[in-house]
């Protein structure tokens, strides 16, 4: 099995910083592609950001210029830096790892538990 674990979440204010990480581990062939994504209170879970096995990265518009997606492949661990945060970016934060568990199984979508992100004053 594939595990995937978040941390870094916490209480910022507006304007803050923060940065996420998220860690893969378990059985696992290979990772196509590591991403987060958010649900706030009453919201759809929506794409924050991805970045693919080439290194190409997938931003939602409202957090272009403000957030950070990148990777450290040997550690199977992807991060999240959150600049400039506003209120609007309160939400559970969920890190998912487009994996193969072996060589011979499909490609599927490993969720974390979530870590939750709350910008308040």
């Amino acid at each position: 099995q594939v595990q995937v674990v978040e941390s870094g979440g916490g209480l910022v204010q507006p304007g803050g910083s923060l940065r996420l990480s998220c860690e893969a581990s378990g059985r696992i062939f290979s990772i196509y592609g590591m991403g987060w994504y958010r649900q706030a209170p009453e919201k759809a879970r929506e794409l924050v950001a991805r970045i693919s096995n080439a290194g190409s990265t997938n931003y939602a518009d409202s957090v272009k210029g403000r957030f950070t997606i990148y990777r450290d492949i040997a550690k199977k661990t992807v991060y999240l830096q959150m600049n400039s945060l506003k209120s609007e970016d309160t939400a559970v934060y969920y890190c998912n790892v487009e994996a193969r568990s072996s060589w011979n199984t499909a490609l599927s979508g490993y969720w974390g538990q979530g870590t939750q992100v709350t910008v308040s004053s």
